[in-house]
């Protein structure tokens, strides 16, 4: 009798303890009862190669990636999808049955579609966008900022030799702001964005004055924990439509929980709930 593997899955980085990522995939096997596993595994960035050619000889499906790992892995996989290539990093590998490991980066996606929940009558094209950082989480913000008809999008970074890499990169609708004149392009903005990690447990604060803010923007924040910063928090009081970081981690699972399970999965309320610990 030929016995069925139970698929596993899994996240790969260094450190993971932090993630809320096995608590999300966790939820969904059981909500829609298969007989799986989802695991966090720290894993060294020497050891990378070798833990991802083991991995699918213990029944592993696939996994997702995160820090350090995101850039690393492109070398390492066999099939690299364009809009992985685009943002230089990946965060879902997929193990297919033919042995080939396929790479593909669901954050960009998770960005958008967690805008358009939480600001259903957000509209890319009504006015510039501001992007604070230009990070790997920025990179894939940028990507599908551009994606959806984004026309414009000011670029500050506390390094500004990092934001004019990223316009090398993307091209000319990005426009390089100093960090310290931040505050003053955010006026005319349809969409604001912090993707560093200011505002976060155990970070400086967000610094950057918001005052120029017109009611009118939509402003979210990458960070999460805590889910209300002091950056929306400011936002809020400008009038301005606000959506918090959660949202970004739960569209982005739901590809690969697919890919990897067979069935795609509803991001609602109660996966909000269960991935809060409410």
């Amino acid at each position: 009798m030929t016995k069925t593997r139970i698929p596993l899955a899994g996240l790969l980085g260094s450190p993971v303890s932090h993630s809320k990522s096995p608590i999300l995939h966790g939820y969904w096997l059981k909500r829609y009862g298969i007989a799986g596993h989802y695991i966090p595994m720290d894993v060294a960035h020497d050891d990378l190669p070798q833990v991802l050619n083991t991995l699918p000889k213990l029944g592993f499906v696939g996994v997702n990636v995160t820090i350090p790992h995101k850039e690393a892995v492109l070398a390492i996989a066999d099939l690299v999808t364009d809009r992985a290539s685009l943002i230089g990093a990946a965060n879902t590998l997929i193990f297919r049955e033919d042995g080939k490991i396929h790479a593909d980066n669901t954050d960009g996606y998770g960005f958008i579609e967690n805008l358009r929940h939480g600001a259903p009558d957000w509209q890319p094209k009504a006015g510039p966008a501001v992007v604070f950082g230009a990070g790997g989480a920025s990179r894939a913000v940028i990507a599908s900022l551009l994606d959806v008809g984004v026309t414009e999008i000011r670029l500050a970074n506390r390094t500004r030799q990092r934001a004019e890499a990223l316009r090398q990169e993307f091209g000319p609708k990005i426009i390089v702001v100093d960090w310290v004149q931040a505050g003053n392009v955010i006026e005319d903005a349809a969409t604001v964005v912090n993707t560093t990690s200011l505002g976060m447990v155990g970070k400086p604060e967000f610094r950057v004055p918001l005052d120029a803010l017109s009611p009118a923007s939509v402003v979210t924040d990458l960070v999460y924990t805590p889910l209300r910063t002091g950056f929306l928090d400011a936002a809020e009081r400008a009038g301005c439509t606000t959506v918090d970081g959660l949202g970004m981690l739960l569209h982005q699972g739901a590809p690969g929980f697919e890919r990897w399970f067979g069935v795609r999965p509803e991001v609602d309320e109660d996966t909000r709930r269960a991935v809060l610990g409410a």
